[in-house]
This record gives structure tokens, C-alpha cells and sequence, in this order.
């Protein structure tokens, strides 16, 4: 049963800020969180931040996309400080076991490496998943950019900037309180078909249709397939969606920005009507949202209830996820 949250300040999961006061907060010693685009990054001071690369943003007064102010979120903590370190392949299947016993993990991944590829195949089985909090975001770059940029992310405590590991904080919390962790998802699972696949990946040629074999692609062009509604699997209630990235006429082969996982049975999604929890979002310590949210429901200028945070490439609420609301609380006991 959730506990109090704490009282927080209506932007306290962040707000879009010039050059200036961002390295002005950086200066104080704060933890934070920081999206922007790569130039501003780089002009930002060594200190206790980590970050990625995005221009896409839900600020204070609505969707936005931004080249000259960086999102930033200050992390509440106790002694001991959040620790901040990288992550490669072979070392990010320990990301919870290094997680504090009360506290959460804030995970930043950039998009379209191997890291990204193995984070969404594996970590389902990496140890201690479920059990410790775990959000975060892919970091992007701006969607005229998508063939030429290199996502990146940030240890701003080294001034490393990173297109292959990931970047983590761990944050500790006092014994009075704990996180939890929360999605908000407008799309379910549509009373359509049964699709199944025959390998887990980030793209698929072949799927099985109500148990027949059929080509994807095919499939989705005899149904009027809208490649704005994901395909949705439903984990114990739990709604997940694989968004569809594109279909290459040439060869048949359908791209997703998150894997589809072998064996998992998939429909094509339905809309919920709009809802959003705005008493959590005035709650919530951190939250993103999906750029695929931002484009296909028009958000520039909208707002999503008391929620800001990054526009990202993929969410992170334990595992991968697209077209959500990742955010998470915390309760006092």
C-alpha cells in the first residue's frame, strides 16, 4: 500500500533552463539530471550531473523542442552522496546488484547502441531487477538529425561524453521513505489477432498470425496497419508496447524501436481515451515521456498534467519501453 508522498514544488521533476542558471545550479554542488542538445551540453561545468542528448522537451508550459535551454532535475538524496559511474555490455547486467538497498537507480542509454540492444534483449534476467527502483530514458538527438547525429550521454562529474555505455546514478533515500515507480499508457492491446514471433529482435521479416505463418509487413499493409499504434503485449496487466520505426519496402523487413520478444503474443493497439494522473505529476521526483508521444499526439505547446522531463527515444521503468510516461514517486512511510 503506497505511503505519503512527499510535497514537492509543481516543477520538481525539472524545468527548461538557459545556459546560465543550468551551470549555476552545477556550481552549487546539486545532483542532477540534465537532457539537452549536444552543443549546450558541452558548454556545461564538471559536476554531480549526468545527462543525454535530446532537444525535445515537456517543459513548464508545454511540449517544446529547444537548441538553446537544457532540462534539468535536481535529485534529492542522504548521506551517502548518489554515486555516478558508466556501464558497458559487460558490466550492465549488475546495475541493481550496485543499486542502494533504499533508493532508486536513474539510467540514461543512447539510442542505437550496442548497450541499448543488450539492455532491451537482457534486462528482464539481470539480477535484482524488480527489485530495486530502476527509471531513466534513451537519449536522441533532433529527428532532422536521426541519419547523422550520435546519441550521446554524459558523466558530468568526469566531463565524459558517451556514445556506447550508459550512465547510471544511484541515489540513496532516508529509511523513512522508499520510490515507486509508475508508467501511464494511453494504448492497450486492440481485440484484433494474435502475433506472434519466432525470434526476439529489433526487426522482424516473419511473425505467426492466430498460429499461420505470415510476413509482417504484408500483414500489416492488408490491415491498414497505422504505424502510430504499437504492438502491445500484456505482461500480468501490464501494457508494453514495441513501436513500429519503419518498413523497408525493398526487402520486407519491419523495424521497431524496442525488441519483440520470441515466443510473446502481440496485438496491435487500441487508444485509451487521454487521461493524466495530475496529483502525481505535481508528486513525481523524475518522469519522461516519449518523443513518439510528442509527434503523433501533437504535444508542442500541450502539457501532459503536471508532468516534465525529457522527450526521449525510450523509456526506462525497470525495462525498455516506448510511447509511455515513465515517472517515479517518492512515499514517506
Amino acid at each position: 500500500m503506497a505511503g505519503t508522498p512527499l510535497e514537492q514544488s509543481a516543477s520538481a521533476n525539472g524545468s527548461l533552463l538557459g545556459l546560465v542558471e543550468a551551470a549555476r545550479r552545477i556550481e552549487r554542488g546539486a545532483f542532477l539530471t540534465i537532457a539537452g542538445d549536444e552543443d549546450l551540453l558541452r558548454q556545461l561545468p564538471r559536476g554531480n550531473w549526468i545527462g543525454g542528448t535530446i532537444p525535445y522537451f515537456m517543459a513548464q508550459d508545454g511540449g517544446e523542442m529547444s537548441r538553446n535551454r537544457v532540462f534539468v532535475s535536481e535529485i534529492a538524496h542522504v548521506s551517502p552522496a548518489p554515486r555516478i559511474r558508466f556501464h558497458d555490455v559487460t558490466s550492465l547486467d549488475r546495475i541493481c546488484v550496485e543499486a542502494p538497498d533504499n533508493g532508486y537507480s536513474i539510467l540514461i542509454i543512447p539510442a542505437f547502441s550496442a548497450v541499448h540492444s543488450h539492455y532491451a534483449r537482457n534486462a528482464p534476467g539481470f539480477d535484482d531487477m524488480f527489485v530495486k527502483p530502476l527509471v531513466g530514458w534513451v537519449s536522441g538527438c533532433h529527428l532532422d538529425d536521426i541519419e547523422r547525429a550520435t546519441p550521446m550521454v554524459i558523466n558530468g562529474q568526469t566531463g565524459e561524453f558517451d556514445s556506447e555505455r550508459a550512465v547510471v546514478m544511484h541515489v540513496t533515500l532516508p529509511d523513512d521513505c522508499y520510490a515507486r515507480v509508475e508508467i501511464i499508457n494511453l494504448l492497450e492491446q486492440g481485440r484484433g489477432d494474435n502475433i506472434r514471433f519466432p525470434e526476439t529482435g529489433f526487426s522482424a521479416h516473419e511473425c505467426l498470425v492466430n498460429g499461420a505463418p505470415a510476413l509482417l509487413a504484408d500483414y500489416l499493409e492488408a490491415h491498414g496497419g497505422d504505424l502510430r499504434l504499437p504492438l502491445v503485449a500484456d505482461y500480468c496487466g501490464a501494457m508494453v508496447n514495441v513501436s513500429f520505426k519503419s518498413i523497408d519496402a525493398s526487402t520486407g523487413r519491419v523495424d521497431f524501436y524496442a525488441p519483440v520478444f520470441k515466443d510473446t503474443t502481440y496485438r496491435l493497439a487500441r487508444r485509451l481515451p487521454p487521461t493524466h494522473s495530475s496529483a502525481e505529476g505535481g508528486h513525481a521526483a523524475f518522469s519522461c515521456n516519449c518523443i513518439l508521444n510528442y509527434v503523433h499526439d501533437g504535444l508542442e505547446g500541450r502539457r501532459t498534467g503536471a508532468f516534465t522531463g525529457p522527450m526521449t527515444f525510450g523509456e526506462i521503468a525497470y525495462l525498455l519501453l516506448n510511447q509511455t510516461l515513465v515517472y517515479l514517486v517518492i512515499d514517506r512511510m
